[in-house]
């Protein structure tokens, strides 16, 4: 009796779209108080019992299974800051490793409305069409004053977040620079052991410093748009001189004569700089996320790309070259988290920091007495 009533106090908000089905995931529920300022009793505890735990078999086995709602919540296990969840979450990427590695991996980054969100919709439909599984990991920026971020990137993919061959999953970059979050190299392996065979990860899009990224997928794509620069701005080190191509989007309409100029620019540049991929030349094209023109070439440049890549042995060496990375990241994350657990750090770290505010100690020096007391 308690589930049914459970079931009645939701309902779907008035701008569910009319083909969504059971699909739609989102619901409306009564807020706290909400009953009784209608002059109803007070919702039972028990109408809404908190989630069981999966085990570890289960997290394995519906991940595999595609079951999405797993999926999801193996997700979440991993991207726990509590160390009750550390062991769990390693032990189900041990398990899961053996079905990770055969999607395509693909970087997205670019400049704040180059258009990165709706080119990745265009890119994921005409995929989903094709027949491939597409997962979306796309990368939220944090507050550094709240801490919080607003994860609405999904809202720009309506279309793709439809699609029962999709997959789409916003996370907070949560300080992490690079334009990444801190568990996307997991995130991704999860989603591909699941069995989506093409895994985009769109960065937050803050500029020349988004190299994470590069470290992490087989194809860097660096989105930009007609007027974003001149051929100088492309010779500049940065995300540039790490692209495996250039797309610029909103080649479309009056854009669509600058667009071309940009293209031109860019690929002049591009013959200045050195290629990160032995073997393959990044070049510019021009496409519209708008009206779906040059969605189609840009794929098969990633296909070309990987194919090459794979005869080579460039792309093996690459996700070699990149386990080891995320190995040394991890040893950093555990040596700082390690370094601040320490009961003499805590206790002598407020007054080391008073006395760099108040001039009377230098940052390199208070750093180094703070490593000291790791000796002790």
């Amino acid at each position: 009796m308690a589930r049914k009533e459970s079931k009645s106090t939701t309902r779907k908000p008035d701008w569910t779209p009319d083909d969504a089905g059971d699909a739609f995931a989102t619901r409306i529920v009564p807020g706290v108080g909400a009953g009784a300022a209608a002059g109803a009793a007070p919702p039972d505890a028990a109408a809404a019992p908190a989630r069981r735990p999966l085990t570890t078999d289960e997290y394995v086995s519906g991940v595999i299974a595609g079951d999405r709602a797993v999926l999801a919540r193996a997700i979440t296990l991993i991207e726990s800051n509590a160390p009750a969840h550390f062991e769990q979450a390693q032990d189900v990427l041990r398990r899961l490793l053996p079905y990770s590695g055969r999607a395509i991996r693909l970087g997205v980054t670019g400049v704040p409305g180059a258009g990165k969100s709706t080119l990745i919709e265009a890119l994921g439909v005409r995929l989903i069409e094709r027949g491939h599984k597409v997962a979306v990991l796309a990368i939220d920026p944090t507050s550094s004053l709240s801490r919080g971020s607003i994860l609405g990137d999904k809202t720009r993919m309506e279309l793709l977040g439809r699609e029962p061959n999709a997959f789409i999953r916003p996370s907070p970059a949560g300080g992490v620079l690079g334009g990444v979050a801190r568990k996307t190299r997991e995130t991704m392996l999860v989603c591909e052991a699941a069995g989506f065979d093409v895994v985009i990860v769109e960065t937050v899009g803050a500029g020349q410093n988004e190299v994470t990224v590069r470290s992490m997928v087989d194809f860097f794509l660096v989105v930009l748009i007609p007027g974003g620069g001149d051929e100088l701005q492309g010779i500049k080190k940065g995300i540039v001189e790490l692209a495996d191509a250039i797309a610029i989007n909103k080649a479309d309409g009056e854009n669509k004569p600058r667009a071309e100029v940009a293209r031109a620019e860019y690929n002049r540049a591009l013959h200045y700089l050195t290629s990160p991929t032995e073997g393959w030349r990044p070049r510019a094209w021009t496409c519209s996320a708008l009206t779906g023109e040059g969605i189609d070439a840009l794929w098969d440049v990633v296909l070309r790309f990987h194919a090459r890549a794979a005869e080579t042995g460039a792309l093996d060496a690459r996700r070699r070259e990149q386990s080891r990375d995320w190995l040394h990241a991890i040893i950093d994350e555990q040596l700082r988290a390690l370094f601040y657990d320490r009961p003499a750090v805590r206790a002598a770290l407020l007054d080391i920091e008073a006395a760099v505010m108040d001039g009377a100690l230098p940052p390199a020096a208070a750093a180094r007495r703070l490593l000291a007391l790791l000796e002790s």
